[in-house]
């Protein structure tokens, strides 16, 4: 039951940075899983993957991988599974050593840049909606949550496993751009409407937590303030929407 044990200690942040695993829970994250270059190190089945056509072939094509694979109790899955309705299955994959470094030679860079943003779902919809409009990489700044919880996971469907997605110290971030020549935008009410500017060639769209917005030690290397005009008086939007806003306007 190693991969059992493994799966249940993996739900404390300190496992997964620790090991340098996390875990994908549900049909759909564990075949985007199986999909993606990242290694799979093992995966749970509980009976109730077979109830479907999809789960039946999902387990099949885990087995044809030569995954390590262990067969648990519902009971035992559910203690494992932090999802309310389990589907059965989940994997144990490795993190990535992804490293700003490997950003550095780009022409045009698009990054998106998250201080503080503490709710999974808001940051798996970042990470997903950048992938999408096809950001250089997501950058996760001290007072996120971590990206390789099983929400954000979950959330992302998929694109944490193919987008370049890491965490980062205010003061690496800060030396990447000014090594590099990345101008750092900030998401702020009272900033300069996006659509009157012309974006860099290389480019950090920072957003912060709704609440507090972009924390203090980013401050002094902010380049630009950029807002949405919002003509329907709304005070503000949710910070994954305006993400996604502001990178479809951005985008390169």
């Amino acid at each position: 039951m190693r991969l059992l044990t493994a799966a249940r200690d993996l739900a404390r942040r300190k496992a997964r940075e620790r090991d340098a695993r996390f875990v994908a829970e549900g049909i759909r994250a564990v075949e985007e899983l199986l999909a993606s270059p990242l290694e799979l190190v093992g995966v749970l089945c509980a009976p109730q993957l077979l109830d479907s056509v999809r789960g039946t072939q999902l387990r099949q094509a885990v087995e044809r991988r030569g995954v390590p694979l262990a067969d648990v109790t519902e009971r035992e899955f559910a203690g494992a599974a932090s999802t309310e309705s389990p589907q059965g299955v989940l994997a144990i994959g490795r993190i990535p050593d992804r490293q700003l470094s490997a950003l550095a030679d780009r022409e045009r860079l698009t990054l998106l840049v998250l201080d503080g943003v503490q709710d999974p779902g808001n940051v798996g919809t970042m990470i997903r909606t950048a992938h999408a409009l096809g950001a250089d990489a997501t950058i996760a700044l001290p007072g996120t949550v971590d990206v390789w919880n099983a929400k954000v996971v979950r959330s992302a469907m998929g694109s944490l496993f193919r987008h370049h997605v890491q965490a980062a110290s205010s003061n690496e971030l800060a030396g990447f751009a000014a090594t590099h020549a990345v101008e750092l935008w900030a998401a702020d009410a009272g900033g300069v409407e996006v659509g009157k500017l012309r974006r860099p060639a290389r480019l950090g769209l920072v957003l912060g937590n709704e609440g507090a917005g972009v924390g203090a030690a980013m401050e002094p290397h902010l380049a630009q303030r950029v807002s949405l005009a919002m003509p329907g008086g709304a005070e503000s939007l949710n910070v994954a929407i305006a993400a996604g806003i502001l990178l479809y306007e951005l985008r390169a």
